[in-house]
């Protein structure tokens, strides 16, 4: 018998094992895409209930063990290092493609992650009283009719991780839900990072210490982000309150200080007057991080052309606040000094009485629901399959253990 190669069979037994999680994630695949709206019915009784993206893996789990990873795996999952995990969230991933891509209950999900949150409605009547809610991530504060909400996350330059989607997500359903308040605004606060001590930051994007330690979940961050508060602040929150319109919505204004990184960049593209002080700048490091920029590969194409879309995403170009190809995402380019009195100017352009209802039929034409949800379900699963490959380890690795 001949000698085999040292790690020669190693290799052999684990080229064995993808060949088998192959052919189990192809099952899946087929029996979610075939079944999604029989499946979906059961787990919500016929669509008369509401599951957010987690309640409905949670409980197809317990309905169809094998389908979607039980909760004793993702937990001992989620104790692992991004580097040591099997990539369970890859079998979320399939079953959630299938279901978003199902024409009745991919909607109805989406509906589902578009409902005020429990914590915002326990939040709710402290809120009104008070005007002000402190959280970890997030300031919120209601000021002549405009919710201020701060990014304060200094310790690392706002870089976004699970609480800080809990949180954005908690404050902008509050700014919604609140009758008195007819506007939001988005701004980071001030630094006390060495790098950065005493001045404003917007966003450094994705947290990407949080990524390496696989504290990054594909459902409750990288999901939640993009159906949950970002879809919110442009689409609207769901409440089923009036006749004429299921959704409440109110105008968004972002003030960008000093830069808008990755996630930054891309809340900016749902927002409906950017402004940005004259130093800052944008970019969306997908190439450098190896991840899917959330939804921006559906929307820059749009707002900032095809070719520029192209060198940012793909590139991995920076864009100056003051440059003309930023201008097509940035509104508004004014010194420094001069941020507080324009945000005071927007504020006042966007309070007038039909800016509501047109930005409302802005948003419909420019992203029709039904063209989100395509993207999305096919999203699920792709930044599923980035977020385990080896270049995005060796990468966020590398990141961890530096500064951005």
């Amino acid at each position: 018998m001949p000698t085999l190669a040292p790690g020669l069979d190693l290799r052999a037994r684990a080229g064995e094992a993808h060949r088998v999680d192959d052919e189990i994630r192809a099952l899946r695949t087929a029996l979610v895409e075939a079944h999604a709206e029989e499946i979906y019915d059961g787990l919500t009784d016929g669509r008369t209930r509401y599951l957010r993206m987690d309640e409905l893996v949670r409980a197809a789990a317990v309905a169809h063990p094998g389908l979607v990873p039980s909760e004793e795996q993702m937990a001992a999952e989620d104790s692992l290092p991004q580097a040591d995990k099997v990539g369970r969230e890859i079998d979320q991933g399939i079953f959630l493609r299938g279901i978003l891509r199902a024409p009745k209950a991919g909607p109805h999900l989406l509906d589902a992650m578009l409902r005020p949150t429990a914590r915002a409605l326990e939040l709710l009547p402290g809120f009104i009283e008070t005007g002000v809610v402190e959280m970890e991530a997030v300031r919120l504060e209601r000021r002549d009719g405009v919710a201020h909400l701060t990014l304060c996350r200094d310790d690392c330059l706002n870089a976004e991780d699970a609480q800080q989607v809990d949180d954005m997500e908690t404050a902008v359903d509050l700014t919604l839900l609140d009758p008195s308040v007819r506007s939001g605004l988005l701004r980071g606060g001030v630094m006390s990072h060495p790098r950065y001590l005493g001045r404003r930051v917007f966003c450094a994007g994705i947290n990407l210490k949080k990524l390496s330690s696989g504290a990054i979940p594909l459902v409750d961050f990288l999901l939640r982000r993009e159906t949950g508060y970002i879809q919110k602040i442009f689409r609207g929150l769901l409440t089923d309150g009036a006749w004429h319109s299921r959704l409440t919505d109110k105008p968004w204004t972002a003030a960008v200080d000093s830069f808008a990184i990755g996630g930054g960049t891309q809340l900016l593209l749902v927002f409906d007057h950017v402004l940005a002080a004259s130093d800052a700048y944008l970019s969306l490091p997908a190439a450098k991080e190896g991840i899917i920029p959330g939804v921006s590969n559906f929307r820059l194409s749009r707002i900032a052309g095809p070719r520029v879309a192209r060198q940012v995403i793909l590139g991995g170009r920076r864009l100056r606040a003051d440059e003309p190809d930023a201008r097509s995402i940035v509104d508004e380019v004014v010194p420094p000094e001069e941020m507080d009195a324009a945000i005071d100017r927007a504020l006042a352009r966007l309070d007038g009485e039909a800016v509501v209802a047109n930005r409302r039929m802005l948003n419909l034409a420019e992203e029709p629901p039904e063209e989100f949800r395509r993207y999305i379900a096919e999203f699920a699963l792709q930044q599923a399959l980035r977020i385990y490959g080896a270049d995005v380890i060796g990468k966020v690795d590398g990141f961890a253990v530096g500064a951005r």
